[in-house]
């Protein structure tokens, strides 16, 4: 007979177990490169030097010593590129989101406490925006603002606002009719302080999960843009700009889309790895 615990029924526990680790190890390494990312954003200078420094008699080169990305068609290096690209990336991408979580968060909250009608009128008006592709919404205000970067983050804020607003709106009902929601009315408290003390604390979490998930579909709408020239400005180096740029020289150095479109890709599947973590930790899925 097969010794107890050697194979079988007996051996299969310990592979939730690592499955486990590898998501929890998965989870952090996409924390550990988000976190890197919003740093170079921060502080560029710690990591290159010189994106808009030109040098035709290396344009266009492969990975080599002194540039280990390589340099673009007018010689600067793409690394230092990507490094200083990372902050005009990353501020339309993380400045959407947290405009659009605090215009949403208003927005919300006035449909879920204003009373029956405004209630209604606000969330029809989400209803016909979300009928909407984010990334088209963008693309009329911004057909209408001008490109730039202020007016690309603006865009965004507005294709993702309506989305916010209905689950603060849903939130805020759930605890709007709560026990000690209740109990407070009772006691005499003003609206005011039921607002800001028992309602807004509770509807923070699911509206940091949902800015969390919601930064990667802003960076992706942010690229977007500027890859149809209508974000940032060149010479600034930004993501979806140095992919517009690489499309013409494919044919010659195909490394000079594939860096690009890695940190873009990279980036939306970190911060969607860690907003997918902390929403399933929330809702108590969290394995192990």
């Amino acid at each position: 007979m097969t010794a107890p615990g050697s194979y079988g029924v007996a051996a299969r526990p310990a592979l939730p177990r690592v499955r486990v680790g590898a998501a929890r190890a998965g989870v952090a390494l996409a924390a550990a490169f988000f976190a890197l990312g919003c740093l170079a954003a921060l502080a560029p200078g710690l990591f290159a030097h010189g994106p808009d420094q030109v040098n035709p008699a290396l344009a266009l080169r492969g990975p080599m010593a002194g540039h280990p990305l390589g340099t673009d068609q007018l010689g600067r290096d793409v690394f230092a590129r990507l490094v200083f690209g990372a902050r005009p990336s990353l501020l339309v991408g993380v400045g959407s989101t947290l405009l659009a979580g605090l215009a949403g968060s208003a927005w919300g909250l006035l449909a879920a406490l204003g009373g029956r009608l405004v209630g209604e009128a606000a969330m029809r008006l989400a209803d016909v925006l979300l009928s909407f592709p984010a990334i088209l919404m963008a693309l009329l205000v911004v057909a209408v603002l001008g490109p730039g970067t202020r007016n690309a983050v603006l865009a965004i804020t507005m294709a993702l606002a309506p989305g916010f607003a209905r689950v603060v709106r849903a939130q805020a009902l759930v605890v709007r009719g709560s026990a000690y929601v209740r109990a407070a009315v009772n006691l005499g408290l003003t609206p005011a302080r039921i607002l800001l003390r028992h309602i807004a604390p509770n509807v923070v979490a699911p509206l940091l999960i949902l800015a969390t998930i919601n930064v990667g579909t802003a960076l992706i709408a942010g690229a977007s843009l500027s890859f149809l020239g209508l974000g940032p400005q060149p010479p600034a180096p930004e993501w979806g700009a140095m992919l517009a740029q690489a499309r013409d020289y494919l044919d010659v150095s195909w490394t000079l889309a594939l860096f690009p479109g890695a940190a873009i890709t990279l980036t939306v599947m970190s911060a969607t790895v860690v907003g997918r973590a902390l929403q399933a930790r929330y809702e108590g899925r969290e394995a192990g």
